[in-house]
């Protein structure tokens, strides 16, 4: 067959697509950075192992029957190169996977047990007493190191610091409505920085999009997305949706070859948890699973007895504290110590919630007066300064320290540890739609509203994020919130 008889619609050619000098020179910078970041892994992982052999050489130095020198020091390489190598490669494969913006801690675990797999396989081999040492200094050192670096580095991608030009230089394909929301998505999270040049759009006449008061110019329509790319050296094409072409990706995606490093189709599957999709290809398909939500029993029981666990733990502490509160409480205002409210729970249930008493006995009674200022979201009820607030109650709540009661109906069976804000009866009065899902849980002392921003969050926010908890909620998951809540109480975020 001759080469004007090749199948090839646009630009047919019988050579590899050569890539463009400036494309060229993105991908040699990203070389460089990859390289810099494994070589600080390298050595942060070399220091913790060559503190074990410095601690070790010590020690040995007057014990006859420890380990020689050059055991020692054998076992330190073999831990420090397995994890290093293990830990190239296993990041390498959590970004292609999606979880490349994290922290990446399951891949730094992972890849320590590997080494220490290694070294475990010497030791019993050889019978060498060198893997204790390696367990609880270097494995402890090294993995808090690496989660610190990777965790500074996040922060200063989150707040801004690489820049527009260091960020991956856009282009956006796809109709008015999913090129604004993901425009909109990109630049509200840090993580995920883009510099947009531009917007191809399948709207005639449309010169320029708006988007939060910026204006995006529109630079052709989906047909030339791959020309555009190769004029403006764009580095990630973003299909954002709005193509009825089947092939159209496919397509896409050859003629970017050479012109482009990431070819990124965006879609609104965002309130699903990783765990819970799947990725399958077939011939001319690819399948994407999402599996649905349960709320059977037996996954609430294993909640269930995370709960208890928590309560019976938490209430120790607490009930040597209370006396104190409470002396404070009766001391600064006249009444009881503690406050119940009738709250909403699971499947719409009724009951009594417990907090210690933060505003005047005559604060139900003062609430008509006061609901004409109302600053909170939705159908929520606050005010940043309510004047029925004690001054002791004021302390209480800046520190959580007024849901403490709350562990009580935790043991109760009535809330959980963590989940959905626990609503008024007259608030759900007012939910529609979706909203309901709320109630699908047990509400929580704590949630994602509490450590994302509390009383700070629009209404929407805290739906969403209550919507996330409810479809997405597992065991690991109540662990981390519970975590971080801690954090939350120390430096208070919009608690009022």
């Amino acid at each position: 067959m001759s080469v004007a008889a090749l199948p090839f619609e646009t630009e047919a050619s019988v050579h590899a697509p050569r890539v463009q000098p400036l494309l060229e020179q993105r991908l040699a910078w990203l070389r460089r950075r990859r390289a810099w970041m494994g070589t600080v892994d390298a050595a942060v992982i070399v220091a913790a192992s060559a503190a074990t052999v410095a601690t070790e050489l010590g020690a040995a130095a007057g014990d006859p029957a420890a380990s020689s020198p050059t055991q020692i020091v054998a076992a330190g390489v073999v831990v420090a190169a397995t994890w290093a190598i293990a830990l190239l490669a296993l990041r390498r494969a959590a970004y292609r996977h999606g979880s490349g913006q994290r922290l990446e801690l399951l891949p730094v675990i992972h890849a320590a047990a590997i080494g220490l797999a290694a070294l475990a396989l010497i030791a019993g081999t050889t019978g060498w007493p060198v893997l204790s040492p390696h367990v609880a200094v270097t494995l402890p050192i090294g993995v808090a190191a690496l989660v610190a670096a990777r965790a500074g580095r996040q922060i200063w991608r989150s707040h801004g610091r690489l820049g527009p030009a260091m960020a991956p230089r856009a282009l956006i394909v796809g109709d008015h409505v999913s090129i604004e929301h993901t425009i909109r998505s990109l630049s509200h999270d840090g993580r995920l920085r883009h510099n947009v040049v531009g917007i191809v759009l399948g709207d005639e006449g449309v010169t320029e999009v708006l988007v939060d008061d910026r204006a995006y110019p529109v630079l052709g329509a989906p047909g030339e997305a791959a020309r555009i790319a190769r004029e403006l050296c764009v580095d990630t094409v973003i299909v954002a949706g709005g193509t009825d072409d089947p092939d159209f990706v496919r397509r896409l995606s050859w003629s970017l070859e050479g012109a482009a490093t990431d070819l990124v189709l965006a879609t609104r599957l965002t309130d699903v948890a990783r765990s819970r999709i799947g990725f399958e290809r077939t011939d001319g398909l690819a399948l994407t699973h999402v599996s649905l939500a349960r709320f059977d029993r037996s996954s609430m029981r294993t909640k269930r007895v995370l709960d208890v666990v928590v309560a019976l733990v938490a209430l120790i502490p607490i009930a040597l504290i209370t006396p104190i509160i409470a002396l404070l409480i009766t001391t600064d205002t006249p009444g009881g110590v503690l406050f119940r409210q009738r709250r909403i729970g699971r499947d719409g249930r009724e009951f009594d919630i417990l907090k210690f008493r933060t505003m005047r006995t005559t604060a139900e009674a003062e609430l008509a007066h006061l609901e004409a200022g109302n600053e909170g979201a939705g159908p929520m009820f606050k005010l940043r300064h309510d004047p029925r607030v004690t001054r002791v109650g004021t302390l209480l709540r800046r520190y959580s320290l007024d849901e403490l009661p709350q562990f009580w109906n935790v043991l109760m069976g009535e809330m959980s540890v963590v989940g959905p804000r626990p609503p008024l009866p007259r608030e759900v009065q007012d939910y529609d739609g979706t909203v309901f899902r709320r109630l699908y849980v047990q509400p929580g002392i704590t949630g994602l509203w509490q450590v994302s921003g509390r009383s700070d969050l629009t209404w929407d926010q805290s739906v969403r994020l209550d919507l996330h908890y409810v479809e997405n909620w597992s065991v690991a998951t109540d662990v981390r919130i519970i975590l971080r809540t801690a954090s939350a109480m120390v430096r208070p975020k919009g608690a009022y």
